[in-house]
């Protein structure tokens, strides 16, 4: 199985150019359900393969509940049944059992983010001209401003930025690339921080680490804990929460849904109903005004 599952992860890098970090969680959850087939069939290669069946499969489901979430658990589902759906246009498999088997009902919860007041702070937060300062400081002006995933800003380099059309040139999920508005207040911060690079060229990482290699996104996240302790902010805000709030501010201040879509290069729009959320102070702002019983006279 260690074999096809190789074939399928080249078959997600070359046909569907899919990114180190997507096939990385995908040989993540083939190799666990490889660990837990082997362990109940006894079975090797692809003869282990077609002894794959329903009943398997919600076997695997009911080990990982109570161990996993809901989100989770359909994740490793999704795994599966895009591995076995490969299997089956290969000629390996006659049919996809996973097709069988219903994800669970996920949670429906509302993404972490932070307050305008608790962005302005984290951000004003430092003061420092060092170059670790500096740097830190670009990276939450950057995420804020520009709604970024954590992913994308590492891999930004330094001609990815245009400082003069405000711009920064983005490579999302899937090597889809767009192009970003970068506000006022990060333009400052990065111009700074290149200067005290002393203007690197454009093909060097935007943001190193103290090695002179690009900055990792585990880094950044432990980073910005520091940061919010540092502001007085008890919220376990991720960089990715900085991407909430970059789209609930926007929504809240009166950007269409469809533009925010784009500004996140969310590929569904109900992905970015997902990822932003109405403020209270808005939906009252909507019922005050609509409402006949609340207009006033």
């Amino acid at each position: 199985m260690r074999q096809l599952i190789e074939r399928f992860d080249r078959h997600l890098g070359v046909e569907r150019n899919l990114s180190e970090h997507t096939r990385c969680a995908y040989r993540r959850d083939l190799e666990a359900f490889r660990v837990f087939a082997e362990k109940h069939l006894e079975a090797r290669g692809e003869e282990l393969v077609r002894g794959i069946d329903h009943l398997l499969l919600r076997r695997y489901l009911a080990e990982l509940h109570g161990r996993n979430k809901k989100s989770t658990i359909g994740r490793k589902l999704a795994s599966l049944r895009t591995f076995l759906r490969y299997l089956v246009r290969e000629g390996v498999l006659q049919a996809n059992p996973a097709e069988m088997t219903s994800s669970p009902r996920q949670e429906r919860y509302l993404p972490q983010t932070l307050s305008v007041d608790e962005a302005f702070v984290l951000l004003d937060g430092a003061q420092q001209v060092d170059l670790r300062t500096l740097r830190d400081r670009a990276i939450l002006e950057t995420l804020y401003s520009c709604g970024l995933r954590v992913g994308e800003l590492t891999g930004l380099d330094v001609g990815s930025v245009d400082l003069e059309q405000s711009l920064v040139r983005v490579l999302g999920k899937g090597g889809k690339e767009r192009i970003v508005p970068v506000g006022r207040q990060a333009l400052g911060a990065l111009r700074l921080y290149l200067e005290a690079r002393g203007t690197p060229g454009r093909g060097e990482p935007m943001f190193l680490n103290v090695r002179g290699g690009r900055l990792t996104a585990r880094s950044i996240q432990r980073n910005l804990k520091t940061q919010l302790l540092r502001a007085g902010i008890a919220k376990p805000a991720t960089p990715h929460a900085l991407r909430h709030s970059f789209a609930t501010h926007l929504l809240d201040g009166g950007a269409d849904l469809r533009a925010i879509q784009e500004l996140l290069g969310h590929a569904s729009l109900s992905t970015t109903q997902k990822y932003t959320q109405v403020s209270v102070d808005r939906l009252m702002a909507v019922y005050d005004q609509s409402h006949p019983r609340s207009r006033k006279k």
